[in-house]
């Protein structure tokens, strides 16, 4: 380990504010030498947040952040952040459980004034917060720092839109302009920023031609010449950056600024001050993702999310293993997506800014002009993919769950209320793990299920995910199927693929006191559970749902009447999930029996190991067997 001696002696973030010019350089030469010694041992978001040191350092020389607010966007960029604000010698434990969150949380520090997880947020949360500052006669100022993709969501051009109608005084955004999300940015907006890139002389030209056009005697020219000169200026604005957006949208804009360029940042911000008490100004900021760190330069979208590494070496620690793992089911969502593309031309794969993430980074090498990535823009991507449906596509949208959140709405009325063939494949269902609160996904069985025309799908295993692909392309309706982080089973995979019956479970044993009924995930833990209650002398019947929409409702209330109580299984919240389709089909039949709802109850779940997250929800296999004795005992 490195020694950080101006890192260490920091009392407080506000010593920061009388830094020299060389002290600032220092500090941020530790600050990345203490990211990268301390990520090589625990893993995290590690090249977006090399790309903001020298930012972070120069936002803390100028202002106070007990007083001023900082808002990040994305929240991985803020390790920088989170060292300055007292929480370095936590670092250890970063994204354990109980330990340092990966993201801003507001109940970890006075520092962090907003959480974020999710993109796009900033702008929107920052002038909220200005602007209650002005209601309140409170004098601070409010600044969000946007970048790695965050500026392609509409959310983030509904804030400026906004910010310059109100003209906003003590507001500032940020623009960490690094050319990246995870994978690379795409869409025009990318096109215009490099155009703003080029065309720096334009602020030198501004300059310039303002303080001549304020020279003039107002008195001695016509009021002609006057508009001709405005009409000069904004003519001139047009050609040297066209469109000027940030300006014309009400920001006095300021860049672009070389982000590792220290000099050039405290100058540049000193500058914004002043403009602040004018209105909103936006500083726009070039970055380079994993900056002085030569492997993360190189492969920053490697480098993004870390394992433990060595760093001298730039290389992962790969954990060894006896055998070989199977693939995740990432893999083999993107591989069987491919081999049903090559048959049909009409497939296509849509994201929102996480092609390697969900596996369509294979969609995109095999068949690029059919592979679509719209950006950090969930809602336009369920939305494309509609348009895309109507006119005879069928589109697979690949999301995470916890981000299909953002394009709720979209789901509901674009794709569902006209019954469009859009298929939605939600990765990453169920607890995830260290990047916590802001990414399990908990809630899509509650919110899909609702939904007129849905059908809903969880696969137990690698061949039935393979199986519900097919299904849910060619069901002719909206569908999704959720499917969980990590590797698959390493079941046989099954040649040629087979549809399944839409709304058919799946009997996996016959028993006569217990029915546990389970649904993706957690199917093969009832499976085991069914075979270890024998021992205490139980018999289960054991049902795999395959579908929670449309739910197999006879084969539920056939098995649910022979047994004399009801289990329920599932990686999602209680509330409107599988347990209580279940129960709801059951009570319209008239059947009653005690229930046992196994899922995640109503709270926040933390971040941590997905093992022990699991267990503290009472859902890891000795959690579950102990909760089914005690529950049987009772019925006894």
């Amino acid at each position: 380990m490195n020694s950080y001696p101006l890192l260490d002696s920091l009392a407080a973030p506000q010593q920061i504010r009388h830094f020299s010019m060389g002290q600032l350089e220092q500090l941020a030469e530790e600050v990345r030498g203490f990211l990268i010694d301390s990520i090589s041992e625990t893993g995290g978001h590690f090249s977006s947040n090399l790309g903001t040191v020298e930012l972070t350092v120069a936002l803390f020389h100028h202002f106070d952040f007990l007083i001023d607010r900082l808002i990040w966007d994305v929240g991985h960029q803020a390790y920088a952040h989170k060292i300055l604000t007292g929480r370095k010698d936590r670092f250890p434990t970063l994204r354990q459980h109980n330990g340092l969150s990966g993201f801003q949380k507001r109940e970890e520090s006075p520092y962090d004034h907003f959480g974020a997880g999710h993109a796009s947020t900033s702008i929107s949360a920052a002038l909220g917060i200005a602007k209650a500052r002005d209601l309140q006669n409170q004098d601070f100022s409010s600044i969000a720092v946007i970048g790695d993709g965050s500026m392609t969501a509409g959310m983030a051009f509904e804030g400026l839109n906004q910010a310059g109608f109100l003209e906003t005084k003590k507001f500032l955004v940020i623009l960490n302009d690094n050319d990246m999300s995870i994978n690379p940015n795409v869409g025009s907006l990318q096109g215009y920023l490099n155009q703003i890139i080029s065309g720096q002389y334009y602020k030198r030209w501004r300059d310039r031609i303002e303080s001549a056009i304020k020279a003039i005697p107002v008195q001695s020219v016509s009021l002609r010449l006057a508009r001709a000169a405005k009409w000069s200026e904004e003519s001139f604005k047009r050609i040297a950056v066209p469109g000027l957006l940030f300006e014309d949208l009400g920001f006095h804009y300021i860049g672009p600024i070389k982000g590792h360029d220290m000099s050039a940042l405290v100058e540049a911000m000193a500058e914004a001050k002043q403009h602040m008490n004018e209105g909103p100004v936006l500083l726009h900021v070039q970055t380079q993702k994993g900056y002085g760190y030569t492997p993360a330069e190189k492969d920053p979208l490697k480098w993004h999310g870390v394992t433990a590494f060595d760093a001298e070496a730039g290389e992962m620690i790969k954990a060894e293993s006896p055998r070989p793992a199977p693939p995740s089911f990432t893999q083999i969502f993107g591989t069987t997506l491919v081999e049903m593309a090559k048959q049909d031309d009409r497939i296509v794969g849509v994201t929102a800014a996480m092609l390697d993430g969900t596996g369509l980074n294979l969609l995109q090498k095999a068949l690029p002009e059919r592979c679509f990535d719209v950006g950090i823009a969930e809602q336009h991507a369920v939305t494309f993919a509609a348009g895309l449906a109507a006119q005879g596509m069928r589109p697979v949208c690949a999301i995470y769950s916890t981000f299909l959140q953002r394009g709720f709405d979209q789901v509901l009325h674009d794709v569902c209320l006209q019954d469009l063939p859009v298929t939605f494949a939600m990765d990453r269902a169920g607890i995830v793990g260290a990047d916590g609160p802001t990414h399990h996904g908990l809630y899509d069985l509650a919110y899909l299920r609702f939904m007129p025309n849905m059908i809903l799908m969880a696969p137990k295993d690698e061949n039935e995910l393979k199986r519900m692909l097919l299904t849910a392309i060619y069901s002719g309706h909206p569908a999704a199927l959720r499917y969980p982080r990590g590797n698959a089973l390493g079941v046989t995979l099954e040649d040629p693929v087979q549809p399944l019956l839409i709304g058919k479970g799946e009997l996996l044993a016959e028993g006569q006191d217990l029915l546990l009924t389970a649904v993706g995930s957690m199917v093969p833990t009832a499976v085991a559970l069914a075979e270890s209650l024998k021992g205490e002398g139980l018999s289960c019947a054991v049902i795999n749902a395959r579908f929670i929409k449309p739910l197999d409702e006879d084969l539920h209330a056939h098995w649910a009447e022979r047994t004399k109580a009801i289990v329920t299984l599932e990686e999602g919240c209680e509330q409107g999930g599988f347990g209580d389709a279940v129960m709801e089909v059951l009570g319209r039949r008239g059947i009653v029996r005690p229930w046992l709802q196994c899922a995640v109850p109503d709270g926040i779940v933390s971040h941590g190991d997905p093992r022990r997250l699991l267990d503290e929800q009472g859902l890891s296999p000795q959690a579950l067997q102990d909760r089914i004795l005690t529950f049987w005992k009772k019925m006894a």
